[in-house]
């Protein structure tokens, strides 16, 4: 279900020039980043990359996502981490990405902590947005 522009609390704005190859901002100063296209693809890979952003931004709200499960679930998440791999490749219509995601969670069993994975899937913004677009894999 989507939110109405009345429900928005905050609004992220980024701006990119020359595409993979050039300069991301933030309007308040706080992220400024040369991006270049990574070795693989060609590119000098000097900069940061847009999968390499997106993974940062898809692991952190991950772990708020699993978070918010924790304390549902009164389940103890001190000390854990996210990691989101963020993968392109080519596909039918050019190019595609796909998402691997996996945590470390030192306070629960292996099945609580497949659990608590779970049900951050499906609360997390992101997952949201993602979900029935590209593969995302929780290992």
């Amino acid at each position: 279900m989507s939110i109405q522009q009345s429900e928005v609390l905050y609004t992220a704005v980024a701006t990119a020039e020359n595409g993979r190859d050039g300069r991301v901002a933030t309007d308040d100063g706080k992220l400024d980043v040369v991006v270049n296209p990574p070795k693989e693809m060609g590119g000098s890979g000097a900069g940061t990359n847009p999968e390499q952003l997106f993974a940062a931004g898809y692991s952190a709200c991950f772990q708020g996502a699993l978070g918010v499960v924790a304390r549902q679930e009164q389940a103890d998440i001190t000390g854990s981490t996210v990691t989101a791999k963020v993968g392109i490749g080519k596909n039918d219509d050019g190019f595609g990405i796909i998402v691997e995601i996996s945590a470390a969670i030192p306070n629960v069993d292996a099945a609580t902590a497949r659990n608590l994975l779970d049900k951050a899937h499906q609360v997390c913004p992101y997952s949201k947005a993602t979900r029935g677009n590209i593969t995302v894999t929780l290992v």
